[in-house]
């Protein structure tokens, strides 16, 4: 796993020296795996690939320093932690709706001793009643539907800032019938941008949306009406 994520950064540009902490960072989810469900990928070579580089793929499309950015739908941590991992400067918000991930980040990141991280248990339509227009990139790696995912994700966004919305290559109708949801909520697709993962020859996307108008107040609704009812 160590020779992989050498090889991957290197090949991004990104810092090897932090290809340790990923790995260790890998070890700890794989661990907790074995009594909890956060990943599907359990062999290490394509767990650094798959879910490792593919993360840090997002510090090659953005510049996070300086900045806030909040991770919707994290899971078992992605793209947020290897992110914060590669990248310390930047303050980071992991953002899921079930307890039991977060309780995990929470103890992982207090074991890594990883700073200027939040991990919270909340749904993001709710979420946002707080944090509404806080921060400059919002990233998701979430399997939602783009309209569904920008309805949760915009709102959450300053104008001026971007959601990261990574995507298989053959999201091309998926991305087509978000767009008019995406004017509502305030944004633009600026760039759709597809890379290889290093080292393999596994094809993904980024979708990159600026947010140029607040959000309408009305968003994001009650996600049962978000998911019965989605934005066109």
């Amino acid at each position: 796993m160590l020779h992989i994520l050498t090889e991957g950064l290197a090949q991004m540009g990104l810092p090897t020296c932090a290809a340790p902490r990923l790995a260790e960072f890998a070890g700890m989810v794989l661990e907790k795996n074995k009594v909890m469900n956060l990943t599907a990928i359990t062999d290490g070579a394509d767990f650094a690939a798959l879910h490792l580089l593919d993360s840090a793929v997002l510090l090659t499309i953005a510049d996070f320093r300086g900045k806030k950015a909040v991770d919707v739908g994290t899971g078992a941590g992605f793209p947020g932690m290897p992110l914060r991992i590669l990248e310390p400067d930047f303050d980071l918000t992991l953002l899921d709706s079930l307890g039991k991930r977060i309780a995990f980040l929470q103890d992982t990141c207090a074991q890594m001793g990883l700073a200027r991280v939040e991990a919270v248990h909340a749904r993001a339509e709710e979420f946002a009643a707080d944090r509404r227009e806080s921060y400059d990139i919002a990233t998701s790696r979430a399997v939602a539907a783009l309209n569904v995912l920008c309805e949760l994700a915009l709102p959450l966004v300053r104008v001026g800032g971007c959601f990261l919305a990574m995507k298989s290559v053959d999201s091309d109708a998926e991305i087509d019938a978000a767009r008019g949801a995406i004017g509502q909520l305030g944004g633009h697709i600026r760039a759709i941008r597809n890379y290889t993962i290093p080292g393999t020859d596994v094809q993904h996307r980024v979708v990159i949306i600026d947010k140029l108008r607040p959000t309408p107040q009305q968003y994001p609704r009650a996600f049962a009406k978000i998911k019965k009812n989605p934005l066109k």
